[in-house]
């Protein structure tokens, strides 16, 4: 299929040069030109506007937006509903308020242009390990990119296939994608797999700087534990084994002291929106909501677990910390 990438940051490009590999073919469009260039080098075709994009794609064109949430992704939608035509797909990427989304598919609606919400897990591992994929919208057009998804998703991989019965149609989520209904729904999935990310990683944290701090001095009893050894025999065999551990393995083989990051946590906004989705709901979530003020915390009082959980961002994200 061809589409077009627009935004050609730490996930957007990593996500074009998988669709490349599986035979897409990708009109790239960024600010910046570098990028874009470096795309078209490995073989994607540069587009120097929207309007530019527009020209350079089939019908029915398909718009994928991979950029920030809020006033960016807003406006390159509208710009890009200027030039779109009657039965393009617009579709969003990011880290999106599923609220917005509903909005944003009413006004596509009215000029007959369908919207598809894709929450997409992976960060700048993606390239090689796959995105899983979360996904709203018209289950026509879903059907229609179904192409584009299996290329972009892990598939079964390694992963032991459990034993339930399979879900209607094509929709395996064991490959790593799953169709979670209509606009709105693929982003509310992935803010909730984002809260519950943050609860998982101040689990790891604060579990880490317990060990750490058994070497300090005045306790009766001092164990000088090496927490890269600790991390790695975690990670074979162990019941918190987990992508996350494997990350904390990584930093902290790296320097067990994490020398790099100041702990000052930042939060993209997803945890937020989950605690907030949870008061509407009337659903307790103490843990999901102490590891969201923890990171409020970290920006007064760093500490060695704050640090650990910069360095889980920045491992499967690229995340930088907060300026002081």
């Amino acid at each position: 299929m061809k589409l077009a990438m627009i935004g050609l940051g730490r996930m957007g490009g990593n996500m074009a040069r998988r669709l490349m590999k599986a035979g897409h073919e990708i009109v790239a469009y960024d600010l910046n030109a570098e990028a874009v260039a470096n795309l078209v080098g490995e073989g994607a075709t540069g587009a120097a506007s929207l309007g530019d994009v527009a020209a350079k794609l089939n019908s029915p064109a398909i718009y994928w937006i991979m950029l920030p949430a809020g006033e960016i992704t807003d406006k390159a939608m509208r710009q890009i509903a200027d030039v779109a035509k009657p039965g393009d797909i617009v579709i969003d990427g990011g880290n999106s308020f599923w609220k917005h989304d509903l909005e944003r598919a009413k006004w596509l609606a009215e000029k007959q242009l369908h919207f598809v919400d894709v929450g997409v897990s992976g960060g700048v591992w993606g390239l090689e390990r796959g995105y899983c994929m979360m996904i709203g919208g018209p289950k026509e057009q879903v059907d229609h990119l179904d192409p584009v998804f299996k290329a972009l998703a892990p598939g079964m991989g390694t992963v032991a296939r459990t034993k339930r019965p399979q879900s209607d149609g094509e929709w395996k989520a064991e490959q790593g994608y799953v169709h979670c209904g209509p606009a709105g729904s693929g982003h509310f999935t992935k803010m909730v797999h984002n809260g519950i990310e943050y609860g998982m990683m101040q689990a790891y944290a604060e579990g880490f700087d317990v060990l750490k701090q058994r070497a300090k001095e005045g306790l009766a009893t001092q164990y000088d534990l090496n927490l890269s050894d600790i991390a790695e025999v975690w990670r074979r065999g162990s019941v918190i084994s987990s992508w996350l551990l494997d990350l904390i393995s990584i930093a902290l083989a790296e320097d067990q002291q994490l020398s790099k990051f100041s702990g000052r946590v930042a939060d993209s906004g997803e945890g937020r929106w989950t605690i907030d989705a949870a008061m509407e709901e009337a659903v307790p979530v103490d843990v999901l909501a102490a590891s969201l003020f923890a990171r409020y915390r970290s920006r007064v009082e760093e500490s060695y677990a704050d640090q650990l959980l910069s360095a889980m961002r920045f491992g499967f994200g690229g995340h930088v910390e907060m300026p002081q």
